[in-house]
């Protein structure tokens, strides 16, 4: 069977759902069968507003969801959302496809992918009117993985498969409360410059964002030595020791964030701890 018979084949029932509340799930439930995912999640990204969830699956194998971790500031950090937002980024990935390297070492894939059981991801980004959707697939089988050719139906179908998404979502308004997104763009730019240098903060956004030690040094074009210096000095002066206890203090940051605040979101996370704020 040829890539867009496989999809035509799908895309019946895709059609029959059009403009009615199965939607959301109907497609989804379709590139998960065309890319052999067995889990997926389908949120809405609207400029400036949080991430809504427009479908997410029930899971089968009984361990518990860090979609609301993702949901409260973690996306910042997800490859496929950075690609998307940050770089206009369109169509069909693999995680290999925009993970930097070291991800699969940081906390954030620890924290999103193995404490879920993930074992690899890929996504299908397409544009609406308002922002962009984000289908993220992923697989919980041990070597499975997301290869470009398990991706091609997907590929090679994507004008059929935008065309309905936009026609579905089209004059649909979102729901979320004003300006909370640009303000945790704000907050992960600005997270630690009460304690922290200029240079040690870009190093600890650079860990955040899953990048190894190598990585951060081409980045920022200095010495392997000299990263792992500023690295070791910010958990310092941040009172933690290893990458786990960043993550964590920078999503209790994300959380307790005040409204329209341009605060360091450390700062306002420790008045609060103190009973200031």
């Amino acid at each position: 069977m040829s890539v867009l018979s496989k999809f035509a084949e799908a895309a019946a029932e895709v059609v029959g759902a059009l403009h009615t509340p199965e939607f959301p799930e109907t497609i989804t439930q379709t590139l998960m069968a065309l890319t052999g995912a067995e889990d997926g999640t389908l949120l809405w990204f609207v400029p400036d507003q949080m991430p809504q969830v427009a479908y997410n699956t029930s899971r089968i194998d009984g361990r518990d969801s860090t979609l609301a971790t993702y949901l409260q500031g973690s996306f910042l950090l997800d490859p496929f959302y950075r690609a998307a937002s940050l770089e206009g980024k369109r169509g069909v990935f693999s995680l290999r496809d925009l993970a930097p390297t070291g991800f699969r070492s940081s906390e954030y894939f620890h924290t999103w992918y193995t404490l879920s059981g993930f074992t690899d991801e890929c996504g299908v980004i397409i544009s609406l009117p308002r922002g962009f959707l984000h289908f993220t697939l992923t697989t919980m089988t041990p070597n499975y993985h997301f290869t470009t050719r398990r991706l091609s139906t997907i590929a090679e179908a994507m004008p059929a498969i935008e065309a309905l998404v936009r026609s579905h979502w089209s004059g649909q308004e979102d729901i979320s409360g004003p300006g909370m997104r640009r303000q945790l763009h704000r907050a992960l730019s600005t997270f630690g410059s009460s304690a922290l240098t200029k240079r040690e903060r870009e190093v600890v956004e650079l860990v955040l964002l899953g990048n190894s030690t190598r990585r951060i040094s081409e980045k920022l074009g200095v010495a392997l030595e000299t990263v792992k210096l500023h690295r070791k000095n910010s958990y310092a002066k941040l009172d933690i020791s290893s990458q786990a206890e960043l993550f964590r203090l920078f999503m209790d940051c994300m959380v307790s964030i005040p409204l329209d605040s341009n605060e360091d979101p450390l700062s306002a996370y420790q008045k609060e701890r103190l009973g200031l704020g």
